[in-house]
């Protein structure tokens, strides 16, 4: 029984509960109403385990390698320091899309889970061919993210593409992998 409760204790926190209803048949009820009271009182330091402050994108920063579309159309910009982003430890970040600079904020509230705020961009008419429409339209689409081989992959949501990243010259020093 105590190898039983180490490893539901160690699990995450539905298969707690999930074996916490198993071992609770048959058993009294005051036994029961303390057996919950133990996992009520652990089941947030459980939570706070299983969730991810996207500490793998804090203080990196990215340059666009292309945009490879859920159609297999593959997009790659004219100039790789023209498109840009700066994840900051403290939630807010820093773009530049072609012609275009702007501010926002980004938030990871589940290991490889990415979800970006508004941002204020500036609005230059940026020349033919450029890729800045189709970021910004799909900026609030991106959900999700993984930093394999050095290079930041950013998913977007319905299979609707991934756009792959790689250290910018000024700051991607440190960069690091998450799994």
């Amino acid at each position: 029984m105590r190898h039983h409760l180490l490893s539901a204790l160690l699990s995450p926190p539905m298969v707690v509960v999930q074996w916490l209803v198993r071992a609770v048949a048959g058993i009294s009820v005051p036994a029961a109403v303390a057996a919950m009271c133990v996992v009520a009182l652990l089941l947030p330091g459980c939570a706070h385990v299983t969730q991810s402050d996207g500490a793998g994108l804090g203080g990196t920063s990215w340059r666009l390698l292309k945009f490879v579309g859920g159609d297999d159309t593959v997009l790659t910009p004219d100039d790789r320091t023209k498109y840009t982003i700066a994840f900051a430890a403290d939630g807010t970040l820093n773009v530049r899309f072609d012609c275009n600079r702007g501010r926002g904020t980004w938030k990871s509230d589940e290991p490889t889970q990415l979800q970006f705020g508004p941002l204020a961009l500036t609005r230059a008419a940026c020349p033919p061919g450029s890729l800045h429409d189709q970021i910004v339209r799909q900026w609030p689409y991106v959900r999700s993210y993984v930093i394999r081989d050095g290079h930041l992959f950013l998913s977007l949501m319905a299979d609707g593409g991934i756009y792959e990243l790689e250290p910018a010259a000024n700051g991607g020093e440190g960069n690091r992998e998450v799994p």
